[in-house]
């Protein structure tokens, strides 16, 4: 299979579809998944497809007891963790510096009130 562009893959495969691929992979159960996440089950299950068909390979080893992390699973596993990690980061360091812009840049408050 060709690889495709970088930024291709960057720009189809969604945050909430790496989320959801660590929390089945942790969970080792779309059901146990679904629970924590606080959604149903199918949105799991097509986000957990669609990331597959976008990276064109399988990352799970699907059994009737549930979900098992193929070795391309565990590889996907390392750096999608280091990716959420990431955007906490990037998010909290974003309203770190915006705290004080906020407080700087409001208007005083009208006198009489």
């Amino acid at each position: 299979m060709p690889r495709r562009a970088a930024s291709r893959i960057i720009e189809s495969v969604s945050l909430s579809q790496i989320r959801y691929f660590v929390v089945v992979a942790e969970e080792g159960n779309v059901g146990r998944a679904a629970q924590r996440l606080h959604v149903a089950q199918p949105p799991i299950s097509r986000h957990i497809r669609a990331l597959e068909d976008e990276i064109g390979a399988r990352l799970f080893e699907r059994t009737p007891r549930g979900m098992t992390l193929l070795p391309r699973g565990r590889v996907f596993l390392d750096h999608a963790r280091a990716i959420l990690d990431a955007v906490d980061r990037a998010v909290e360091a974003a309203r770190d510096e915006a705290a004080p812009l906020e407080t700087a840049e409001r208007p005083p408050a009208p006198d009489g009130g």
